[in-house]
């Protein structure tokens, strides 16, 4: 099970991951976007970090929806919809809970991916972070249906979602700021897919420190 605590453990470690990747983030970003992709994203992720220690008598529903509310006012772009949209629908998927089942955690994955199906408009190839997304939670679905256990489905549900980081390196974008530069966005992977990659990989890294699933 994971718990409510470890929720939060994630939380701040994905705000830190963002923290540490923020040049690089706006790297891509500069290269077929607005470049303001990890500046904004630390921006909210900041604030997230700030307001977790008045959370923590939260279940684990409240505490994405707060992280919800937090990213939509403090994140400019595209962004802030769409990582609010994710976290929105994952605390819908987990209602009054205070720890998760491997189960739990497919239908939260699940959630998020369809909010940002529904708020972003964006399909497989499109070079968005549902190129991420999508297939991290087929990997884990599979994974689970396996009966695997947590720790092992997150492991291939991040490999799958960096195998999906690297094929949007070839593709051409079709959404977004980058869709206006043609054929001069392929040759770069894509910085939201690459933030929502960080996303899992800080949830794997969590989990991977206490192996007790």
């Amino acid at each position: 099970m994971v718990t409510q605590a470890q929720i939060l453990q994630w939380l701040q470690a994905y705000a830190t991951e963002i923290e540490q990747n923020k040049s690089y983030l706006t790297e891509l970003d500069a290269a077929i976007g607005d470049a303001d992709h990890g500046i904004n994203m630390d921006r909210g992720f900041k604030k997230v970090n700030t307001q977790l220690p008045t959370l923590t008598d939260k279940d684990i529903s409240k505490i994405l929806k707060a992280v919800s509310m937090t990213l939509i006012s403090s994140i400019g772009g595209a962004s802030g919809p769409l990582y609010g949209t994710w976290f929105l629908r994952a605390s819908t998927a987990v209602a009054d809970k205070q720890e998760l089942t491997a189960q739990d955690i497919l239908e939260l994955l699940q959630a998020g991916l369809d909010g940002v199906l529904q708020r972003g408009k964006a399909q497989l190839g499109d070079k968005t972070m549902v190129d991420v997304l999508s297939p991290a939670v087929a990997a884990f679905r599979q994974a689970i249906g396996e009966s695997q256990g947590t720790l092992e489905a997150m492991q291939q549900a991040v490999a799958a979602a960096q195998r999906g980081l690297q094929e949007t390196i070839p593709m051409q974008a079709k959404k977004g700021r980058a869709s206006y530069l043609g054929e001069r966005s392929i040759g770069h992977p894509d910085p939201g897919g690459t933030s929502a990659y960080l996303m899992l990989k800080s949830f794997l890294g969590v989990l991977e420190s206490c192996r007790e699933f």
